[in-house]
């Protein structure tokens, strides 16, 4: 299959990059700096563009079979690259009738809010990073009605642990018993993963240790 990744050189995308090539998979790496990729494989492109222009992102979902969103705003925390890229994708997707979509939101968004625990609805999501969880919503209603088939991914918080694969999957509403931490290794092996796994098309995954 043919995939592209928006956001490849993030912390999470770079990893899926290469579960996706592991599994087999002709990928695309779009990035403003895709050469910052450290990677090396016969079935990988490079691509570089902007999520934002629209023009660059229609270009490069042409010729795809899927799509996986891993994009991020690094220490920003007023940036809407995640819903102006997403509602750009999506466009995009319409237009060269390309049907998979693979979302990487974040545990909390939606009716996934009742997870969190004090500090992350009052605190981190409440206060510190109001402006990227609202963002992140965005990014998920834009992704509901595309029209798409699509899956959202609802991470909790990243660590750098390598992949154990010991986690928990589809988190029901409410459910509080949560460590709500998980390595990157593991989402990515999960968004990865999807493509081969269609019992969460249009569904929303809360995946979290």
């Amino acid at each position: 299959m043919r995939v592209i990744v928006f956001g490849a050189t993030g912390s999470v995308g770079r990893l899926a990059v290469e579960s996706l090539l592991a599994d087999g998979h002709e990928v695309t790496a779009f990035a403003r700096r895709p050469d910052a990729l450290e990677i090396s494989h016969y079935g990988l492109s490079r691509l570089a563009g902007d999520a934002l222009v629209l023009e660059e992102v229609c270009d490069a979902v042409a010729e795809q079979d899927a799509v996986v969103i891993t994009l991020g705003s690094g220490t920003s925390r007023t940036s809407v690259v995640r819903s102006r890229g997403t509602e750009h994708i999506v466009k995009a997707m319409q237009l060269h009738s390309v049907d998979r979509l693979i979302c990487q939101s974040t545990l909390g968004a939606g009716d996934s809010w009742s997870n969190l625990n004090f500090f992350w609805k009052r605190i981190m999501f409440g206060l510190l990073l109001r402006p990227v969880f609202l963002d992140h919503e965005r990014q998920e209603q834009l992704v509901r009605e595309s029209g798409l088939d699509w899956t959202i991914v609802r991470p909790s918080a990243f660590t750098d642990a390598p992949a154990d694969g010991h986690y928990r999957v589809d988190i029901p509403a409410g459910e509080r018993d949560l460590r709500l931490k998980i390595s990157r290794a593991d989402i990515a092996d999960f968004l990865a993963g999807c493509l081969r796994d269609t019992r969460f098309m249009h569904r929303a995954v809360g995946i979290s240790h």
